[in-house]
């Protein structure tokens, strides 16, 4: 079935406006077992935090890319004394690390906050692009625990052991979000060479020992964090232009560069950058048995399970997925940051759990070490539903015809239990008398309720699905606002 599911490629043209087009990459399913097990778990969890955390966050400005010389919107420099000037910016924005004092950090009030709401796991930025370590690493003295620091004195300065510490407490997963490429690193942007974009500044093929440097820079820092900071469940690797390219690719940028038009300027040069993944997966669940490698935008057997960014594909998607979302403001902390309603967020979470997918959601620490106050509002409200339909959500997978209308389907693993649940529009209506729910039949002896109510319900099977009837009580008395969820507990399978 794998096999036959990895041959459709009708399906990446569905999804294209879905995902960004570096995303969409055939997948290569696992081959270790220890690791098909933990995908499997993770499927079961759905529900996940993502923190961007950095020296940035003292700015108020995106996640290291201001520091790269691309024409790029999130490129753009607006702070410090000269921003005109790449070379005095660039200085200016390391030296953010001088004055990097998160004094009201408090992961197990987060963690605390992050389990009420109904997360399973954290995934925690180790490092950005930038090269600044949030970990106490020993290759290089760009870190959080640099006596250069002021934050290296308070006992909570390793702040990844501190975070993943109080997750784990909570019955979280721990994943470690690790940069490949390191724009700090002098064997990445060697400072002889001028930076021309986000790859390496310099040919790899023509300064072999250089690039082997940067190669063991960045082996030792993931085995540092797989060895040094309890147990690790995924290693989440961003930077997918960090890759060995085949002889293929190469020759068709070359080509292309050579042929270019007047409009052809060629963005983002085609350099292989061999890291050697297959070793550094290999070594790394020496360390951590099972582990999920998570290779981003790298078609391959690395690339455990696809993340589409900022982005909810139109359709259920044949292997392990994630969507991962901003909740607020940006991937990295800005001053008064919009968050997302909980309608939205909620409809969403059921949106992507109906598809197949688990839901990553955002949220980036200030640079005092706090979320802010609306964070915690937005978390409050997706724990309380999830308190009451979360039978609906976890350990479930996706079932034909996974969303119609306003109607989400999922289904328990290995029962013909399935899940109806009825999306609230954007005015307050609450339940209807009755609706079908398309493309379900339920069997002649399978009851019907709704989660966190009382008593059975009344159906029937039409031509389009089975119909369900909300008695007045029920609708006068609901459960939890937003979104409800009908538990069908036998369906017609054939």
């Amino acid at each position: 079935m794998r096999k036959l599911l990895f041959l459709i490629p009708v399906l990446f043209a569905m999804v294209a406006n879905a995902q960004y087009a570096h995303e969409i990459t055939p997948y290569t399913w696992p081959t270790d077992q220890k690791v098909l097990d933990k995908l499997e778990e993770w499927q079961d969890l759905k529900f996940g935090l993502l923190m961007h955390w950095g020296t940035y966050s003292q700015w108020g400005i995106v996640e290291s890319w201001s520091i790269c010389p691309e024409d790029e919107g999130w490129c753009e420099r607006k702070k410090g004394s000269n921003p005109d000037d790449y070379y005095t910016y660039k200085k200016e924005y390391e030296n953010l690390k001088l004055s990097f004092n998160p004094t009201s950090f408090d992961p197990d009030k987060w963690a605390a906050a992050a389990a009420n709401a109904g997360m399973k796991y954290v995934v925690f930025t180790t490092k950005h692009h930038d090269g600044f370590c949030m970990f106490d690493t020993k290759y290089t003295d760009y870190k959080i625990t640099s006596p250069e620091c002021p934050f290296s004195v308070n006992p909570k300065a390793n702040i990844t052991k501190e975070v993943f510490d109080a997750f784990r407490a909570k019955g979280m997963w721990a994943g470690a979000y690790f940069s490949k490429p390191d724009w700090h690193c002098p064997y990445y942007w060697d400072p002889k060479f001028p930076p021309l974009d986000r790859n390496v500044n310099y040919d790899p093929a023509l300064h072999p020992e250089k690039w082997e440097k940067y190669v063991q820079f960045t082996q030792n820092q993931i085995m540092e964090l797989m060895s040094d900071y309890g147990k690790i469940d995924i290693l989440w690797l961003d930077g997918g232009w960090v890759e060995k390219k085949s002889q293929e690719s190469l020759n068709a940028y070359y080509t292309n560069r050579v042929n270019k038009t007047k409009t052809g300027f060629i963005k983002n040069r085609v350099i292989s950058q061999d890291i050697r993944m297959d070793e550094i997966a290999a070594k790394a669940r020496e360390k951590q048995p099972g582990l999920i490698v998570v290779d981003r935008a790298v078609r391959g057997p690395n690339q455990n399970y696809l993340t589409p960014e900022n982005r909810v594909p139109e359709t259920q998607l044949p292997y392990p997925w994630e969507s991962c979302i901003i909740a607020g403001g940006g991937w990295s902390w800005v001053p008064d940051a919009t968050f997302m309603s909980p309608k939205k967020a909620i409809n969403m979470l059921v949106d992507i759990v109906a598809k197949g997918g688990n839901l990553l959601y955002n949220i980036a620490p200030g640079p005092d070490g706090t979320w802010p106050k609306e964070a915690y509002k937005l978390l409050d409200a997706m724990g309380k539903w999830i308190d009451v339909n979360g039978e609906a959500i976890y350990s479930t997978r996706a079932i034909a015809p996974f969303k119609t209308d306003n109607i989400c389907l999922t289904q328990q693993k290995d029962t013909k239990a399935v899940y109806a649940i009825y999306l609230e529009g954007e005015e307050k209506t609450g339940l209807p008398e009755s609706f079908v729910v398309k493309g379900i039949f339920a069997n002649k002896k399978a009851k019907l309720n709704v989660l966190g109510a009382k008593g059975n319900l009344k159906w029937k099977n039409t031509d389009e699905g089975v119909k369900v009837f909300i008695p007045k009580k029920i609708r006068e008395n609901l459960p939890c606002d937003i979104a409800w969820a009908v538990k069908i507990s036998d369906i017609k399978t054939d």
